[in-house]
This record gives C-alpha cells, structure tokens and sequence, in this order.
C-alpha cells in the first residue's frame, strides 16, 4: 500500500510527463499574460488589513491527442513587506480523455467526456508543494467554450517549519468548476470565465485547524481585438488560505495579452 507522500509524488511525477508530452504533441494552443491590480485581504495570521497587490500571470493551455493541459504561474506583488510582498505561485494540470484514447464519445446526460487528471502545486516564499489527483468530467452546457468539474485528492509534500516554510497540512479534497462563456453585445466579444473552487478542512502540523474554503475568481473581459482583452475579476474567498476569521471580497483591474 503506498503512503501518502508516495501517492503525492507519482502523481506529480504523471503529471510532468503527460504535461510534457502535451507540449511536444499540441493540436492547440492558448497562451495568455494577465496584468491585475486591486486592493486584497491579508489574512489575520499574517498581520490582518488590506493591501494593493499587482499581480502578473503567465497562463496556457493546450490540447493534445489523449487530453488537455493547463498551467499558469502567478507574480504577486505587494505594498505589505509582512504578506506578499513578492511571492512566486503557480499550478499545472494535465487532464487524459478516456473518450479521445478510446475513440468514442465517453459520457452520460450532460456529461461529454470523462478524464484522469492530475496536478502540482507550488508556492516559493512559505515552501508550499501540493499534488492532486482524480477526474474531471467535462460538460456540454449550452453556450459555454468548456466547462469542466474536476474532482481530485490534494496531497501535501511540503517540507513544512523545518524547511523554514509553513506548516505542512494532511490531505484533503478539492473540487473545482472551470469555465468559459462567450457572448456578444452588438459588435463587441466578450466573454465570462474562470473558476470556483473547494478544498477542504484539515489539520497542519502543529495541530491547528485549516478552515476549508470557496475561491471565486470569475473575469468579465471585453475582447478588443485578437490578442487584447480589458476587463475586472472579482475575487470571492471565504476563509482565506483558510483563516476563518477572513473572508474576501475584492474587484481588480484585469488587462490581457494573448500570443
């Protein structure tokens, strides 16, 4: 039987090499910098209040013979020295399509596919390192781009306040709806996407409890032309980085580049 740390590094280690793969064999391709300003929480471990952030996002996707990939990495910028003042963050994906490897559509009612996906997690500054692992299932709704409910296991492979980092955390689930919703208004391309996300309560290593939270970051952007986008995202995080006693409700200005 595998232990949890083992569990969490074969799924980091399947997720690089489907992500690689990907990349060599891309049928397409979606590259993106975001540019966001706006005024965020700092959450009371870290001193409590308010402060501006910039934050600067390099974003992909891609589609491959067996699957998908997505990845972005995160530059926060912060006006607080004590939280953020400059942190790296960043997540990969690699999503297999059991209906692309077996040929045939794989799905019931509104469910058009179904996949094995797996993931990492990293955050520079506390030394945070997360795999997930479980299934996607994508979903046909009238309108969207895509819309995909992904259902996996997070896992903590962080070396934790040894390392000089946060506290590492036992296992715990995250559930996450990501989407995009096109439309117009006369002449003009707009369109509705991101993502809402659970992930659920645990424990850290010094027995403290880590609430569980829901992340809301939808984006309204207007599509100038083909490769700039304007925009706001909306920022909803109930508990934090799961500190209970933080809930955040925060409208940036967004700007987008695609290559």
């Amino acid at each position: 039987m595998l232990k949890p740390l083992d569990r969490s590094r074969k799924a980091g280690v399947l997720a690089a090499l489907l992500a690689c793969t990907a990349v060599e064999a891309a049928e397409w391709s979606n590259t993106e910098l975001h540019l966001q300003a706006g005024r965020l929480d700092v959450p009371t471990f870290a001193g409590g209040g308010k402060a501006d952030h910039i934050i600067y996002t390099l974003q992909h996707a891609s589609g491959w013979r067996y699957g998908d990939v997505f990845l972005f990495v995160d530059v926060l910028d912060s006006e607080e020295s004590r939280f953020q003042d400059f942190d790296i963050y960043g997540e990969a994906y690699a999503n297999l399509s059991l209906g692309k490897m077996r040929g045939r559509p794989v799905g019931f009612g509104p469910v058009s596919d179904i996949g094995l996906i797996g993931g990492v997690n990293r955050a520079a500054d506390p030394n945070v390192r997360k795999y997930a692992a479980g299934v996607r299932l994508a979903l046909d709704l009238p309108g969207f781009a895509f819309a995909n409910l992904d259902v996996m296991a997070l896992m903590d492979d962080s070396e934790g306040i040894a390392s000089g980092g946060a506290p590492s955390e036992n296992d715990t689930v995250l559930v996450d709806f990501n989407f995009a919703r096109p439309f117009r208004i006369g002449d003009a391309d707009f369109s509705i996407e991101g993502h809402i996300e659970y992930v659920g309560e645990r424990t850290n290593e010094l027995g403290g409890r880590v609430d569980s939270w829901i992340l809301a970051q939808p984006q309204l952007q207007w599509h100038v032309n083909e490769r700039i986008a304007i925009g706001i995202e909306y920022q909803f995080w109930m508990n934090k980085l799961g500190d209970g006693s933080t809930d955040e409700s925060a409208v940036q200005a967004l700007l987008i580049w695609e290559f």
